[in-house]
């Protein structure tokens, strides 16, 4: 049964991927090239179009969303999460998005990170003991960009999948890589910075897939049924240590 499901699941991110990178490279060649190529095949792969999709947040206030004031606010339409090196969170505190528990999805914002290190949480679940703590899959992001891209899980089993990489979990397993999909630094050059980049996060059953400015950075097959989790919360992370500032807007997101 294991086997079966997981060889579905690699079906389903063969077809994914594959026509992702299409989309990808049919925009990179110049439309008289494409056109070219396409002759007698039919017309090469468009990149898909965006529809579905519900905004999440209002770019006015945090209605809708739960966090501790003294490190959340809305400013230029955007949320911002903050911390100094005088204003500091006992652990790392969360902005927890209160509309529901998402099992299969997609989540599609712009983030700007300045300073140290942040997240997006999904599927996750709120700590019973620890106000607005979170515990679970993460969207992992830093401002020395050594961890964006990856999939992280907080509070849990750690590194999923690192940037690049193409990760399969076993029941009661560590992640084990099965390929990959990109060079690690190759994929870093996407990274914008200090600026906003594009964040788009896929759950569909056992597979998780993120991608960042529109290529695909880490993905994990999630078949750990005693450690993974297929619904939960959205969130975003302010992460204890050296000052850092998240910003994120045009939050979306189209359940499956």
């Amino acid at each position: 049964m294991m086997l079966r499901a997981y060889s579905a699941s690699l079906c389903f991110l063969w077809v994914f991927c594959m026509s992702g990178l299409n989309a990808v490279y049919a925009q990179q060649i110049p439309p008289a090239v494409n056109a070219g190529r396409g002759a007698g095949r039919g017309p090469m792969v468009p990149a898909i179009e965006e529809t579905g999709y519900q905004p999440i947040f209002d770019g006015k206030s945090l209605t809708g969303w739960d966090g501790d004031p003294k490190f959340w606010r809305v400013e230029n339409g955007a949320i911002v999460g903050q911390t100094t090196t005088d204003k500091q969170p006992d652990q790392n505190t969360f902005l927890i998005w209160r509309g529901g528990s998402p099992a299969n999805f997609e989540l599609r914002l712009q983030f700007r990170l300045t300073g140290f290190n942040s997240g997006i949480q999904i599927r996750s679940t709120e700590l019973p003991d620890i106000r607005y703590a979170m515990k679970g899959y993460q969207a992992d992001m830093d401002g020395m960009q050594q961890y964006t891209g990856q999939i992280y899980e907080e509070r849990g089993r750690g590194f999923l999948a690192m940037r690049g990489q193409f990760s399969y979990i076993a029941e009661g397993k560590k992640p084990a890589v099965v390929g990959s999909v990109g060079d690690s630094e190759e994929l870093k050059k996407l990274i914008k910075g200090e600026d906003w980049n594009d964040l788009h996060l896929i759950a569909r059953g056992n597979t998780i897939i993120q991608l960042l400015n529109g290529r695909i950075t880490s993905m994990i097959i999630d078949d750990d049924t005693s450690g993974r989790k297929l619904d939960g919360l959205i969130g975003i992370q302010c992460h204890k240590g050296p000052p850092m500032k998240i910003e994120a807007r045009n939050i979306r997101l189209k359940k499956l």
